[in-house]
C-alpha cells in the first residue's frame, strides 16, 4: 500500500461517526421538556384540586344526558303505542290512585233498614209505637216505610212480607210456601190440641168473654180440665168475672192464640157461614 492510499484511508476514519461520540443537538432537543410538560410539573397542589372537579362534571353530565334520552325514548313509545293501550295504561293508573286514596265510605242506616233489622230479629209482633220509640220517628214513619218494604218484597217476589199480627207487625212467609213449611217444621208436642181442646178453644174464641157453664152447655161435657190445659198453654186467659149469682169467671183468648193462628184481632176470625163442614 502506497503512502496516498493510507492518507485516504484514514481520512475515511476520521469522517466516520464514533457510536461513543455524545448525541447531537437533535437529540438533546427532543430530551428537553415541553413547555406543556412544563406546566403539569409546575402545578401547585391547589390548581390540582380545582382541576378534580372538572374532570369528575363529565360523567354527571353523561348521566343527565342519558336519563334525557331514555325519558324522550319512553315518550315516543309511548306516543307510538295504540290509543287503546293508552286509555287502557291511564284507566289502570286511575284506579290504582283511587285504590290508595279512597277511604271506605260508611253508609249510614235508613228508617226502613233499621225497620226491617228489628221486625227480622223479634220473635214476637211488635205494635207501632214500641216501633217509633225504637226508631225514633213517628207511627205515621213507620207505617210508610213498613208499606215500602211490603212493596219491594212484592216486586222481588220475596218468600216473606210484614204482617200485622195480634196488634203489632211481624216478619211473616208468604202463604204460598204453607205446603213446604208444613214439611218442614215438627210441631211442639206442648202446642199440639187434642179434638177436645180445638172444640172448647173455637167456643171461647167466638164467645168470649164466656163463663165455664155456657161452654159445657154447648159441648155437653164438662171443660174444667180442658180450660186449665188451654190457660198452660197460654192460649186461654181469664178476662174478668161475671155480673150474675156467684160472679163466675170469664175466658177469653190471649195475645199468643192471635200469633199462633196468625190474626191479627178477633175481628179475622173465620165468618160461621164460612166454614165448611170437614165430613163433606
Amino acid at each position: 500500500m502506497t503512502d496516498d492510499n493510507k492518507e485516504i484511508l484514514d481520512g475515511e476514519d476520521e469522517a466516520t461517526p464514533d457510536p461513543s461520540i455524545a448525541p447531537t443537538e437533535d437529540t438533546q432537543t427532543a430530551e428537553e421538556p415541553t413547555p406543556q410538560n412544563q406546566a403539569v410539573e409546575t402545578a401547585t397542589p391547589a390548581e390540582e384540586l380545582q382541576a378534580e372537579p372538572e374532570q369528575n362534571e363529565a360523567p354527571e353530565t353523561q348521566a343527565g344526558e342519558t336519563l334525557v334520552e331514555l325519558l324522550d325514548t319512553a315518550e315516543e313509545s309511548e306516543g307510538d303505542a295504540p290509543e287503546e293501550d293508552q286509555a287502557a295504561m291511564q284507566a289502570e293508573e286511575t284506579r290504582a290512585l283511587g285504590e290508595e286514596t279512597a277511604e271506605p265510605a260508611e253508609e249510614s242506616p235508613t228508617i226502613e233498614s233499621v225497620l226491617e233489622a228489628i221486625l227480622f230479629a223479634t220473635d214476637e209482633p211488635l205494635p207501632e209505637s214500641k216501633l217509633a220509640g225504637i226508631v225514633e220517628t213517628t207511627g205515621k214513619q213507620v207505617r210508610e216505610s213498613i208499606e215500602s218494604l211490603n212493596a219491594r218484597y212484592e216486586a222481588h217476589h220475596h218468600a216473606f212480607r210484614i204482617d200485622q199480627i195480634a196488634g203489632g207487625y211481624q216478619m211473616l212467609t208468604q202463604p204460598l210456601y204453607n205446603s213446604w213449611l208444613k214439611k218442614m217444621v215438627r210441631v211442639r208436642g206442648d202446642n199440639k190440641l187434642s179434638p177436645a181442646a180445638m172444640e172448647t178453644l173455637a167456643i171461647i174464641a167466638y164467645k168470649q168473654p164466656i163463663i165455664r157453664a155456657d161452654i159445657e152447655a154447648i159441648r155437653g161435657v164438662a171443660v174444667g180440665e180442658v180450660i186449665r190445659s188451654l190457660m198452660y198453654k197460654g192460649l186461654v186467659k181469664i178476662a174478668g168475672r161475671a155480673e150474675i149469682l156467684g160472679r163466675p169467671m170469664l175466658y177469653g183468648t190471649t195475645k199468643k192464640f192471635l200469633e199462633i193462628f196468625g190474626l191479627n184481632s178477633l175481628k179475622d176470625l173465620p165468618k160461621a157461614e164460612d166454614l165448611k163442614n170437614p165430613d163433606r
